[in-house]
């Protein structure tokens, strides 16, 4: 070949290690190189987490923007880095053979931090951080950016435990650290440790050249990680490790890893086959994890990794997440912590005649110090559909429910047998439920069943709305949050709290959790 071929890569030290690794392989082979540095965008914004930048192929995409603009031939990439999807008109000319696959932990001191319940450790990477906390659920991790030198440098420069890092990336600049170990059992991701070489699908004769680089063994086993990659539809964006090689046997083996980003769940498959018959290996591994939960899990991946527009004041199942429409991002916590009280034995035994219950945790509570059996309620009064069906699976039968405290003080002021009620609540009430009462002569006789106590979370500036579910959730939230955001109110008590310090606030039709978050979804469609 008589002209020149470019080759595109990054200027970091490990970027450039790379591409002069391809350079002199191309030279060898009797051909005139000339590598052109490129910074990319995951080089340059180095203050936020690669997984909320919103980019896949963050690394490769000036160098796939270059080559397109025929500024350069041949790009070169940690093939890790590149979307299992190339851009149109790019194809993959080589895979150089790989090195180290393994991720390593660069320690400062000593390991016994391993063994103890607290230790503070430093990655960029949603796949390492899920796959340590899985392992150490007790440890704390700190995001870790920029290129393989300023990361250790950061290590040094901070009281952390340690920071984990490829180790093919320390390896091939001979970067060394004092303290090392090699995580046998985190999962790489997949084509760790492979170099990469693209070109131009139009450009033949250059595609010819890289294929004498080509490594067989190596690009049969990153094509079978990189299709389980591509089938569990990740990428930057979600904890996915991949591994496939070929053992002594010329047995090709694959291992997947799919986790939640905090590493409370994780599914695992591993399936072999022989050389020759591996061809689907990757589909396979994909499809044993999504059928024994994978989807589910990607939901909450892409749910925990989406902006945050939606904050729940209480704590979401991950149903209850699932109904939001998919590219609504939601956080939920207790702002409300609740401490059922010690009661008498003695006045929990007496006869009650009408007893009210406006919220599932004074049923909670009042169970926490009584069996059922030992109760003697002739009428339960309530407040809402689920206190309603706590009361019956666990009491006994409910007399009338309402929507609202409001409601069911109306209906008691004409309906209720006698003139007295015991109401169990808490320390911090808001309802209308007892003056109403009052102010019609009936008698309200209150027993302080738990006490609530706030407990306020800081929320993000960027968050659009907030789910309230009772008055002293807004209490709490109003410690060390602002009002500009919509309030979302399960119920009519809330929504009239929530108006005296929020502009924008809507109540749900009916007083559900699912109800508030339709509410919510209704807001979105529009």
């Amino acid at each position: 070949m008589s002209k020149v071929i470019r080759i595109g890569t990054r200027d970091s030290e490990l970027a450039l290690w790379q591409a002069n690794t391809v350079s002199d392989k191309l030279k060898a082979l009797g051909h005139q190189v000339q590598v052109v540095a490129v910074k990319s965008t995951g080089d340059l914004v180095l203050d936020k987490p690669l997984y909320e930048l919103g980019i896949t192929g963050i690394f490769t995409k000036t160098l796939d923007i270059a080559m397109l603009n025929g500024e350069i031939d041949i790009a070169v990439h940690s093939m890790k880095d590149v979307p299992t999807a190339l851009p149109k008109g790019i194809v993959q000319a080589a895979v150089l053979e790989r090195g180290n696959f393994l991720d390593i932990l660069a320690f400062k001191n000593n390991e016994e931090f391993l063994g103890h319940p607290e230790g503070v450790i430093a990655t960029g990477s949603l796949r390492r951080k899920a796959q340590w906390l899985n392992r150490y659920p007790t440890h704390t991790i700190v995001d870790l950016r920029g290129n393989v030198n300023s990361r250790m440098q950061k290590l040094q420069n901070n009281d952390w435990n340690g920071a984990i890092f490829a180790a093919a990336g320390l390896e091939r600049i001979g970067l060394e650290h004092e303290h090392t170990i090699g995580l046998t059992w985190m999962v790489p991701a997949p084509a760790q440790g492979a170099i990469m070489v693209v070109a131009m699908e139009a450009d033949t004769e250059t595609r010819a050249i890289c294929a004498e680089l080509n490594h067989e063994r190596t690009a049969l086993c990153v094509h079978q990680e990189r299709e389980f990659l591509r089938l569990l539809e990740g990428g930057c964006t979600a904890p996915i490790g991949g591994l496939c090689y070929i053992n002594n046997d010329d047995k090709v083996v694959i291992k997947g890893v799919l986790l939640t980003v905090d590493g409370t769940k994780k599914l695992e498959a591993e399936i072999t086959a022989n050389l020759g018959e591996h061809q689907n290996l990757g589909r396979d591994c994909a499809n044993s994890i999504l059928a024994r939960g994978g989807k589910r899990l990607m939901s909450e991946v892409h749910n925990a990794t989406l902006p945050t527009h939606i904050y729940a004041t209480k704590k979401l199942t991950e149903n209850q997440k699932r109904l939001f429409h998919g590219a609504i991002g939601v956080k939920s916590e207790d702002f409300i912590k609740i401490s059922p009280n010690r009661l008498s034995p003695k006045v929990l035994k007496s006869e009650f005649q009408n007893v009210v219950l406006t919220s599932q945790n004074a049923v909670e509570a009042l169970l926490s110090n009584i069996s059922a059996d030992e109760l003697k309620f002739k009428n339960i009064y309530c407040v809402g559909r689920k206190t309603k069906r706590l009361i019956e699976n666990r009491i006994g039968p409910v007399k009338q429910v309402k929507s609202s405290s409001k409601k069911l003080a109306t209906y008691l002021v004409e309906f209720i047998e006698g003139t007295e009620v015991t109401y169990f609540c808490s320390d911090l009430r808001m309802d209308d439920l007892p003056t109403i009462l009052a102010e019609n002569n009936i008698k309200v006789n209150e027993i302080e069943a738990y006490k609530t106590k706030k407990s306020a979370i800081n929320v993000d500036e960027s968050v659009e709305g907030v789910l309230f579910f009772s008055p002293s959730t807004i209490d709490s939230y109003l410690q060390t949050n602002t009002t500009d955001k919509i309030a979302y109110c399960i119920g009519e008590t809330t929504a009239a709290h929530a108006k005296k310090y929020f502009s924008e606030v809507r109540v749900a039709e009916i007083p559900t959790i699912e109800s508030v978050i339709e509410l919510v979804n209704e807001n979105y469609k529009k």
